[in-house]
């Protein structure tokens, strides 16, 4: 199909369902879309009445005499169907279907969703909806409102894609609250054809906007989504609610890398790797949306605040340190400057205490010397209203003192959301207003991490010598062989590598390994220990155990034949009596790994994303401190980087309290095999190397125990992932 002029700049526009009842929806859409002033004739179509809200109408489309570039549907579900062919027939180039009773009500409306993206694919129409309020696009040279809302938003360069028609009602209202501005607007429905990476390359090239907005509630193609947002992100900030944060509903996790990856923990990393700036409420969407939309992305974290209060300001200093960024240091010539013209009871340090009594013209003269100072990327400017002064002459003098200002301005009127009416001229002159100072210390940490992001080159994903995929996919196939083979074993379902065939997966991607080998009674153990050298660790074998130390199934440095044989026997026993019906399989023997930093390096499959790779500090207690990155696989140079770094615990790696760092290096190696594991074994569902051993200097690291989940298809090895991952991106548009 063609691009979305049709839809979102169209020269014509019918209206199928147009009422004379202008309190209903077709009534509601065609007053909306006079009342805007649409640049285009408007057709309405009504078999029952001549005339609709006093414009002539016509029995079908096809007796329209033009030609029609948009028809926006709005009859019972039943009857699209019939509509929508004869939009095709008529040549009409997009459909916008408000309709409700598709995908949304089951299994009999998804048919007739599905019917109907058939017709628009055969016609070449492109389809918004079905189930959705409409669309808006200010541009004067369109001026369309094609929704139902009761609201109009006002002019403006931020594009707006929602996913819930009931929260695009509210979202078009608190936009006209807060006077930001809207280029367009789309809510987009069940996305039948007409998907959020549909809009957000469109918006890519659209000269009237420079900052997105999305609302979420599902992804079609998340790996379209990232290539698009990567690139989008690096001159228009994107910002987005992703819905449906909580885990319930997911499946039980299965290991280490299972528990700690969720699908939520999934979104942050998709978002963190495009440069999309998330928010966990509408609130702070907006609140970030006035900043960005009207102001320069800041450079760096430095801040400096400006106030007439002592406590708001202090507030403001909390709140910044809070949110990761730094008060900064003002240049010498800054502090005389403001000692010239400030009484001597204010505070000419970071932040500026102007005191009460400060005026409109100190407050202009301030904030001057502020945004020019060489250390402040930002200033966030607080006025507590006394009696002296007014709060339009304040705004005024911030107006002023910001002009040619290269650094973004936030103010805090305190107490006043938005811009109030007697604030309209900050508006105007594009600086934000919060209610409170924490308001405007979050929106800006959340800038300043943007700003950071797009700063950095974009990274690539590295070649990695010494791979043997065609090795490791072997390997993978003999094991689901096996599994279909097995015991009750059925395709589809998932079944744990043994040992040895983990070792061979792992090897065939250069992932060093202790060279486990196995042992099934207590003399073999013995022999096997001896033949690796002394001391061993011991480690139980049974598929039905994740946590060994949770069984009592691990013993450490063993020196004997003799320890290493009772060792053996101990760990059956304990088996035994802490899992009755588990299988024991016998024990792995492997040498001794001794001082080195633990980590652990995983990856899971998640349904939507696909696969995630997993870092942070490993050994027994990683559910419990939960300090790990994520990325969703494949990592360019620059993900992994930013995983290591990102983890509360990255100091004890990088050399903490003089203690020898450690071969970074190594592991980022050990995280790329990884990631490209990942992406090219699509049968992997689950990978566990926990925990890697990060030596000083330049040892390698060791993946010391490793797991390794498989899930079996139907056909052969992989036909299900690809055809789910088939189905999806078929399903849902990219």
């Amino acid at each position: 199909m063609g691009d979305l002029d049709a839809l979102l700049r169209p020269r014509s526009i019918a209206v199928i369902g147009a009422s004379r009842r202008r309190d209903s929806i077709g009534g509601a859409i065609l007053r909306n879309l006079i009342d805007q002033g649409f640049q285009g004739p408007v057709y309405p179509i009504n078999p029952n009445a001549p005339f609709v809200q006093s414009i002539p109408a016509y029995p079908s489309v096809a007796s329209v005499p033009g030609e029609v570039d948009l028809a926006i549907i709005v009859i019972p579900a039943d009857q699209v169907m019939e509509a929508a062919r004869s939009c095709g027939e008529k040549g009409v180039r997009a459909l916008i279907v408000i309709s409700a009773g598709f995908k949304e009500t089951g299994e009999e409306g998804q048919k007739r969703e599905h019917a109907l993206v058939e017709v628009a694919r055969r016609y070449g129409m492109r389809l918004v909806g079905p189930n959705c309020l409409g669309i808006v696009n200010t541009d004067p040279n369109v001026s369309m409102n094609a929704t139902f809302a009761p609201v109009s938003p006002p002019a403006g360069r931020v594009a707006f894609s929602s996913q819930s028609g009931a929260l695009g009602l509210a979202i078009l209202d608190y936009a006209r609250r807060l006077n930001l501005g809207i280029s367009q607007f789309v809510s987009v429905g069940n996305k039948a054809e007409v998907s959020g990476n549909d809009l957000i390359e469109f918006w890519e090239h659209d000269p009237g906007t420079d900052l997105i907005l999305l609302y979420l509630e599902s992804f079609g193609n998340p790996r379209k989504f990232t290539q698009l947002a990567r690139r989008v992100a690096r001159t228009k900030p994107i910002i987005a609610v992703k819905s449906g944060r909580t885990p319930g509903g997911s499946r039980a996790a299965t290991s280490h890398t299972g528990a700690l990856a969720g699908s939520d923990a999934a979104v942050n990393a998709l978002f963190r790797q495009s440069g999309v700036i998330r928010t966990d409420t509408i609130e702070e969407l907006f609140d970030t949306a006035m900043l960005l939309g009207s102001q320069p992305v800041p450079t760096g974290p430095g801040v400096a605040i400006l106030t007439n209060a002592g406590g708001p300001g202090i507030m403001a200093a909390d709140a910044c340190e809070s949110a990761g960024l730094t008060l900064a240091k003002l240049e010498q010539k800054t502090v005389k400057a403001l000692k010239e013209f400030l009484p001597p009871a204010a505070s000419v340090r970071n932040p500026v205490d102007m005191i009460a009594s400060a005026d409109a013209p100190s407050y202009q003269r301030a904030l001057g010397l502020l945004v020019t100072d060489k250390n402040v990327n930002a200033v966030i400017v607080i006025f507590v209203p006394p009696l002296v002064t007014g709060a339009q002459e304040v705004a005024g003098a911030i107006l002023a003192g910001s002009a040619g200002s290269k650094v973004p301005v936030l103010s805090c009127f305190m107490g006043s959301h938005g811009v109030p009416e007697s604030l309209r001229s900050l508006q105007e002159g594009h600086i934000p207003s919060y209610a409170f100072p924490e308001a405007a210390a979050r929106t800006l940490a959340r800038a300043v991490s943007y700003g950071v992001w797009r700063k950095k080159p974009p990274g690539s994903v590295p070649t990695i010598p010494d791979l043997n995929s065609d090795r490791a996919r072997e390997t993978v196939a003999k094991a689901l062989e096996g599994a279909k083979a097995g015991e009750g074993a059925k395709a589809g379902e998932s079944r744990w590598m043994t040992s040895d065939q983990v070792e061979e997966l792992l090897r065939a991607y250069g992932i060093r390994t202790s060279g486990a080998r196995t042992a099934t009674n207590r003399g073999e153990a013995a022999m096997v220990a001896r033949s690796i050298g002394f001391p061993v660790a011991m480690k139980v074998r049974s598929p039905e155990i994740l946590h060994k130390t949770d069984v009592q199934g691990v013993r450490l440095d063993l020196k004997t034949d003799e320890e290493a044989a009772r060792a053996f026997d101990e760990i059956r026993t304990a088996l035994a009596r802490s899992n009755p019906s588990a299988r024991f399989q016998g024990v792995t023997v492997e040498r001794m790994i001794v001082g080195g930093v633990e980590t652990i390096v995983g990856m899971t499959r998640d349904p939507s994303f696909g696969p995630v790779v997993v870092f942070g500090l490993g050994g027994v207690a990683v559910e419990l401190l939960h300090d790990v990155s994520l990325r969703v696989a494949p990592l360019t140079d620059r993900d992994a980087e930013e995983m290591l770094r990102e983890i509360r615990g990255f100091p004890i790696l990088d050399g903490y309290r003089s203690t020898p760092k450690s071969n970074v290096p190594s592991l980022l190696d050990l995280i790329h095999r990884v990631s490209r594991l990942a992406s090219d074994q699509e049968e992997v569902a689950e990978l566990d190397l926990n925990p890697v051993v990060v030596f000083p200097g330049e040892a390698p690291c060791v993946a010391v125990d490793a797991r390794v989940r498989l899930q079996a298809a139907a056909g052969a090895p992989g036909a299900a992932t690809a055809k789910t991952a088939e189905a999806r991106t078929s399903e849902v548009p990219a």
